[in-house]
């Protein structure tokens, strides 16, 4: 429990005190709105980096030569725990918006910073407002900002990590549409951090492994048609590649 007090402390407690960055972030805005995205980034991925101290975990990267630095991707993962946000978000080389739910909108404080961060809010029960999300994440990758969602829809909640729930095709739009690469990204035994014995948060060995750049133009017409099911494979290949190591 000691580990799980700290990290809310660490949250919440950054939340708090960052209002005059978050005012200082918007003045910085109003001159360079490149200066101030950059360092929002950068500030936030601090702060990650030492929630993620805070729960013990020891984290193997692999692959992280495979993202590109000179263009936007979008970034595809594997979903089991609210840490696979940290885990990979301390990692975006540039500016990185993630697709979450549209439940978080309204949180004070912690919304805003997702805004700061390019991050768009998915109502998954509303079709027409969803797309609308998928079209702003392309714009998005069209003017250099790379996007990152977990294609499950939700976190797999499942025993087994391999079992992934179904990825949903039409994440996989804002590459074909924006015509960048995916970045198939797995997330190996993140949720032993935490859901896994909910309260408390234990140390443990994470493994997050970058594949490939998967180029949709590139692949053959049945790959290309079902993108989703193609980077699922890809992803689990990766999954059942690094189960030995944690």
């Amino acid at each position: 429990m000691f580990r799980f007090l700290i990290v809310c402390i660490c949250v919440i407690g950054y939340l708090i005190l960052s209002i005059p960055i978050l005012i200082v972030e918007w003045i910085v805005g109003k001159f360079n709105k490149r200066a101030k995205d950059i360092s929002s980034l950068r500030i936030i991925q601090t702060v990650f980096k030492f929630v993620l101290k805070v729960t013990g975990a020891k984290i193997t990267i692999i692959g992280h030569e495979n993202v590109p630095t000179n263009q936007a991707v979008l970034y595809i993962g594997n979903h089991r725990s609210f840490f696979d946000i940290l885990l990979t978000y301390t990692l975006c080389p540039d500016l990185t918006g993630y697709i979450a739910k549209k439940e978080m909108e309204p949180i004070p404080l912690l919304s805003t910073w997702m805004r700061y961060l390019h991050c768009l809010f998915l109502d998954r029960q509303d079709i027409k407002a969803g797309m609308k999300t998928i079209l702003t994440a392309i714009d998005k990758v069209k003017s250099g900002i790379s996007i990152c969602i977990f294609p499950e829809g939700t976190r797999n909640k499942g025993e087994n990590e391999l079992e992934m729930l179904p990825f949903h095709e039409g994440s996989f739009k804002i590459a074909t549409k924006a015509g960048c690469p995916i970045i198939p990204i797995a997330i190996s035994n993140s949720a032993e951090i935490f859901e896994a014995h909910f309260p408390k948060i234990k140390p443990c060995k994470v493994v997050v492994e970058y594949g490939a750049p998967i180029y949709p133009d590139q692949l053959e017409k049945e790959d290309k048609k079902h993108l989703g099911a193609y980077t699922q494979k890809v992803i689990l290949e990766m999954l059942e590649k690094n189960h030995d190591l944690v």
